[in-house]
């Protein structure tokens, strides 16, 4: 049996493919990850965009701090260089000879395959005298033409080589490692092994412990899990958060302090700049400790947050820190309503009243706050101050106008464009068209809903303890589709009205001779009708003509008499033939009429069933393209007069019940609105049957004021009973019935049988 042999590449040919395949494993997903998007598109971006959001801080602070462009010319340079080596390595590999070539006898003696044995013998001479040792000739060329002879003439040889491919007979196999020689020289030994150590027992295990260590702090939102213990802790304490209870909790966060966080900064001035400013807020309990709601740099964040729904001006030095920590409330926030609502699941799974759950107070507070931090307004501030070049003082000539009572965004969407220029009439022409080009850029949302019970057979009837799921469909728009809308409808209801009354105007010229000769035509309609046809009266006969005639239709009377009776009844008879008639006639059309009814309430169960069908089809398909689909959460910019980030706009949709003040089901945050997204919303119906009132709300995390509220009524009717016998439970087949009945058979033959023999 041939044994096994391990060399490594002497000359380092297959080394060169391994190296080729592995710098092209790497060099071809990086470039497509890595390689630097082109910059002048964002540029292009900013430039398109200038128009509404050039007021905005984020905006500003990208244009004054663009991005440095030292680390998109390195990641250049690293994959040029890559893809330099990958060349020069296959082009190398395309130049290296092939060490391993089939054996052919043939072809070492320079002859065509299927050659005779007179002609391989005569090439064998030849051949032989050519290259034979004793004349001077190749003695290793030699040994190959004789061996090649030997496989072409022998028939071993030819049989060793048809079968292994060499005269010999089987040979070794060899398996070459794609590693050069030298790596296993002794003299390289303590160097190979160097880098082996360093590479498997120091870098590899900083890095992993290093990821592990950073994996284990944060969540999976990259929120510090110790941020999340503070918030559960203090939601959990404080049932009912109030604003300025939420502002603690959320300054408490440990991404603002620098002992966990590295990004986090703490200066010398602050012991100065910060208790300057808790005077001029003047609002800061500093008495009550509790910690860590009470360490310095929770207060610092407390601080600097006030002061930016304050919109207060702040030292140079704290600008910084103040940017750093709004980066990161809309995410902080959203870990706190992600804990406000494991919390409610929890009290709800538990049975224990000592278990209290949040309020919907505090859960609807921190998404006001998110709002607020965005928009850098205190709470009952107008929605109005969102918008460019409106400050106090302007916002008294909004709000308490004469005419326009102007509260909310909608309302100064609502007025006419006249009404709305003079309204802003302390505004210069520039400023007025770009208040108008951020009022239309603000998001229109309106939500379609419907609620059913999904994989049951009566999809729309609710019953107790069912999962009710109602579908949403967000369709989002701009405030200046809206306007163009609400312009083109008002000019078509104008039109016809203005149409309408010039009509009136010309009946009102054309007067009453149009009246007047209304008459005659009437007049003339009523001489067409026909007159009634009345029975003529007989005349009445003298008395002596009178008795003559009775004489003479005496004989005449009986036979009258009889006929008219005869009269009577054959009237009777056909009048009874009609009515049968009639009836069966009545009767035809009571059965037509029940067949076409219940053909209709066929066809309208079919259509019924149909469009369940299409229902449950378009569910399963939303729920598989909200599997594979990943959609991107780049939606909208958000207008922001001093957020220092560009925020996407992002919303969220839950139900409640306001009458109660319980959450029904679970916020749902919608990061992926476009255009258009359907939402679905689950909850387990009430226990009770009977008519319920619940509210759906739409909350956005960006703006003040846009929020949509919309009313949906639940009809809970009694759960049916279980059915004891279905006809899909029977599990009797055909075959056993027959099998029953040849047994039933069997037995009655066999009594007849003993019977026969008792009678014997």
């Amino acid at each position: 049996m041939a044994g096994q042999q391990f060399q490594y590449d002497d000359s380092g040919n297959t080394f060169f493919y391994f190296l080729t395949s592995f710098v092209g494993l790497i060099v071809i997903p990086a470039t497509y990850y890595l390689w630097p998007r082109d910059q002048n598109a964002e540029q292009i971006r900013l430039k398109n965009i200038r128009k509404v959001y050039g007021s905005c801080m984020w905006y500003r602070l990208r244009l004054s701090k663009p991005q440095p462009n030292i680390i998109p010319t390195v990641k250049k340079i690293v994959l040029l260089a890559g893809w330099a080596l990958f060349l020069f390595l296959a082009y190398k590999v395309s130049k290296t000879d092939r060490e391993y070539q089939e054996y052919n006898p043939y072809e070492v003696l320079n002859l065509d395959p299927g050659a005779t044995v007179a002609e391989i013998k005569k090439q064998y001479r030849l051949l032989s005298l050519k290259f034979h040792p004793d004349k001077g000739g190749d003695e290793v060329m030699f040994m190959r033409i004789a061996k090649a002879y030997a496989a072409l003439t022998d028939e071993e040889s030819r049989k060793n080589w048809e079968e292994f491919g060499n005269p010999d007979g089987p040979q070794a196999t060899s398996f070459g490692i794609a590693l050069p020689a030298w790596i296993v020289d002794q003299k390289n030994s303590i160097l190979v092994l160097l880098v082996y150590g360093l590479a498997f027992m120091v870098i590899l295990p900083v890095v992993v412990g290093s990821w592990w260590y950073r994996s284990i702090r944060y969540s999976g939102d990259q929120i510090l899990i110790r941020t999340t213990q503070i918030y559960t802790y203090f939601v959990y304490k404080t049932r009912n958060m109030d604003m300025k209870r939420l502002l603690m909790v959320l300054a408490g966060a440990s991404e603002f302090d620098p002992q966990y966080n590295k990004d986090a900064t703490s200066r010398p001035t602050d012991n100065v700049q910060i208790p300057q400013l808790i005077r001029e807020i003047g609002s800061i309990n500093l008495k009550k400790n509790e910690p860590p709601l009470t360490c310095p740099y929770s207060l610092k964040a407390r601080v600097l947050l006030l002061s930016h729904l304050a919109r207060m001006k702040i030292p140079e030095t704290l600008e910084e820190d103040q940017q750093f920590m709004l980066k990161k409330c809309p995410a902080l926030l959203q870990e706190m309503v992600n804990v406000i609502c494991q919390l409610i699941i929890m009290a709800r799974s538990r049975e224990e009243r000592e278990f209290r759950a949040p309020t919907l107070a505090s859960l609807e507070n921190c998404m006001k706050l998110s709002q607020m931090a965005v928009q850098g307004l205190q709470q009952f501030k107008s929605p109005l101050l969102q918008l460019p070049h409106i400050e106090e003082d302007n916002l008294r000539r909004v709000s308490n106008h004469k005419k326009y009572k102007i509260k909310t965004i909608q309302d100064l969407v609502s007025l006419k464009e006249s009404d709305r220029h003079s309204l802003l009439h302390f505004l210069e022409d520039e400023k007025y068209e770009e208040v108008m080009a951020v009022l239309g850029s603000f998001p229109y949302v309106t939500m379609d809903i419907k609620s059913q019970v999904l994989d049951d057979e009566d999809s729309n009837n609710i019953t107790v303890g069912s999962l009710v799921t109602v579908l949403v469909k967000l369709t989002r728009q701009t405030m200046a589709e809206v306007f163009e809308k609400e312009q083109s409808i008002c000019a078509a209801e104008e039109q016809p009205a203005e149409d309408g009354q010039t009509e009136a105007n010309k009946n009102r010229t054309k007067g009453g001779w149009q009246q007047k000769s209304k008459g005659p035509k009437k007049t003339a309609k009523s001489k067409k009708k026909k007159p009634l046809k009345k029975k003529p009266t007989p005349v009445p006969l003298p008395q002596s003509k009178q008795q003559k005639q009775k004489q003479a239709n005496g004989v005449v009377g009986n036979e009258a008499a009889v006929k008219e009776d005869e009269e009577e009844v054959s009237d009777k008879g056909s009048d009874s033939e009609e009515e049968e008639t009639n009836r069966d006639s009545q009767s035809e059309k009571d059965d037509g009429s029940d067949r076409d009814s219940d053909r209709e309430q066929d066809e309208k169960q079919n259509k019924d069933d149909e469009a369940e069908w299409q229902e449950l089809q378009q569910s399963i398909q939303r729920k598989e393209r909200a599997l594979l689909e990943t959609k991107s959460k780049i939606t909208h910019p958000v207008f922001s007069l001093y957020f220092p980030e560009e925020k996407q706009e992002w919303w969220w949709l839950y139900i409640a019940d306001r009458k109660e003040q319980t959450l029904i089901s679970m916020p749902y945050h919608v990061c992926t609105l476009k255009d258009t997204e359907e939402v679905e919303l689950k909850f387990p119906a009430p226990g009770k049957p009977g008519n319920y009132q619940y509210t759906v709300f739409l909350r956005s995390d960006s703006y003040m004021g846009l929020d949509q509220i919309k009313p949906l009524k639940l009809e809970v009717h009694e759960a049916k009973p279980v059915p004891e016998n279905h006809p899909q439970w029977d599990t009797a087949i055909e075959g056993d019935d027959d099998q029953e009945d040849s047994e039933g058979f069997e037995d009655s033959f066999e009594e007849e049988e003993e019977e026969e023999d008792d009678d014997d």
